[in-house]
């Protein structure tokens, strides 16, 4: 089996930045399309930036031009870069991958806790 560790959650104020990242457990198992969702309190989880294999990406409405999604596929591994954060960013943060090989997985991380507050 493979797990998603993700690191790099903490409490910042609003305006700074944080950086997120997601390693895959196993360098064995390829990813195809790796992934951010957030949940804030008492609402659905929701999409932040989603990445495929050769690099291209998708974003949320909300963090475009803040939030930086990239990969080391040779660490299996995504990052979330965060900038400008603001409190509504505020949210346990999870990653998401879809392995390919050698089989097709759908896998969760444990999720990490970005707070943004005065």
């Amino acid at each position: 089996q493979v797990r998603l560790v993700e690191s790099g959650g903490d409490l910042v104020h609003p305006g700074e930045s944080l950086r997120l990242s997601c390693a895959a457990s196993r360098s064995d198992f390829v990813a195809g399309t790796m992934g951010w969702y957030r949940q804030a309190p008492g609402k659905q989880r929701e999409l932040v930036a989603t990445i495929i294999r050769d690099g291209g990406t998708n974003y949320a409405d909300s963090v475009k031009g803040r939030f930086t999604i990239s990969r080391d596929n040779a660490k299996n591994t995504v990052y979330l870069q965060m900038n400008s954060l603001k409190s509504e960013d505020t949210a346990v943060y999870y990653c998401n991958a879809q392995f390919l090989y050698p089989t097709r997985l759908d896998i969760w991380g444990q999720g990490t806790q970005v707070t943004v507050s005065s």
